[in-house]
């Protein structure tokens, strides 16, 4: 007759195992609270080299490591203890340099070029060249530009824009067409406001530089001001005349940086946005002058 086994008994001691781990783990984790606390930073590094070189030769599991507040690297052993008081310091890496597709050139001699080619034009009137903190500007006055209160351009300047023209294709520098008006106020079938005559104009202007001459409109931007920046009074008729223009900013570098990307970056195609009303035109005067505008 065959003898019968003994009972296998459950073994209730287990946790003992466990136990023993997290005995350990609070050990470690006083023994760091303690050398962080100590002035002497030599003392706190040989006992924080002590702790790291334990933890490791015991493959501390990645979970362990995030609890003292590390990471585990790809070999399972955590990092935490070497990058604590007196470990190995982890290096940043560097900063990614900033990708600019549009290098700005410097542009005094580009306001030397065009006092030079427009040199007429300036004597005229009809343009005004300044350099400005946000670049060249050039400002052409409306009423030899613009029949009044319409925005399509007089074609007897194109010459003149074509000589503008080809200065800025020289040029990588993002442009602003702003457009500007007098103050007082136009209700027409098309403009119910300065608002829509001032960014009508610019993007006229903006229509002009691209389909004639070949100025990439990714690299133009129009805004209208209305009568918002006037450089005269408006209460002459010569202030309101040279309030009456539109401005071909020419950027330069520090404009540049308050720009949206797409324009500092000539891939990304951007699209030429207009300042208007955010509300409805305001009821027509009940006798609007158009004269002028």
């Amino acid at each position: 007759m065959r003898k019968k086994k003994a009972p296998h008994h459950e073994n209730h001691e287990r946790w003992l195992v466990s136990y023993a781990d997290f005995i350990t783990l609070l050990f470690a984790f006083f023994v760091v609270m303690f050398a962080s606390s100590q002035a002497d930073k030599g003392r706190a590094k040989e006992v924080s080299e002590a702790v790291r070189k334990a933890l490791e030769e015991g493959r501390m599991p990645s979970r362990i490591a995030a609890i003292l507040g590390g990471a585990a690297d790809d070999t399972g052993r955590g990092n935490a203890m070497m990058n604590g008081p007196g470990g190995r310091k982890v290096p940043k890496p560097p900063p990614a340099p900033v990708n600019k597709e549009v290098r700005v050139v410097e542009l005094q001699a580009s306001l030397e070029m065009l006092t030079s080619e427009l040199e007429k034009e300036i004597k005229q009137g009809k343009i005004k060249l300044n350099m400005e903190p946000r670049g060249l500007v050039v400002s052409l006055r409306a009423a030899a530009f613009f029949p009044s209160g319409e925005d399509t351009i007089t074609p007897d300047m194109y010459p003149t824009i074509e000589k503008l023209a080809d200065v800025i294709s020289k040029l990588p520098n993002p442009l602003r067409l702003e457009g500007h008006t007098d103050s007082r106020p136009i209700y027409t079938a098309r403009f119910h406001s300065n608002w829509e005559l001032s960014a009508a104009r610019s993007i006229a202007m903006l229509d002009v530089l691209n389909e004639r001459y070949g100025i990439p409109r990714e690299r133009m931007a129009i805004v209208g001001y209305a009568d918002t920046v006037a450089i005269e009074s408006n209460d002459t008729e010569e202030g309101r005349a040279k309030n009456r223009r539109v401005d071909i900013v020419i950027l330069n570098e520090p404009a540049l940086r308050s720009e949206p990307a797409a324009l500092t970056n000539a891939k990304q195609p951007a699209s030429a946005a207009a300042a208007s009303e955010p509300t409805k035109a305001s009821p027509a005067p009940a006798a609007p002058s158009q004269k002028g505008k």
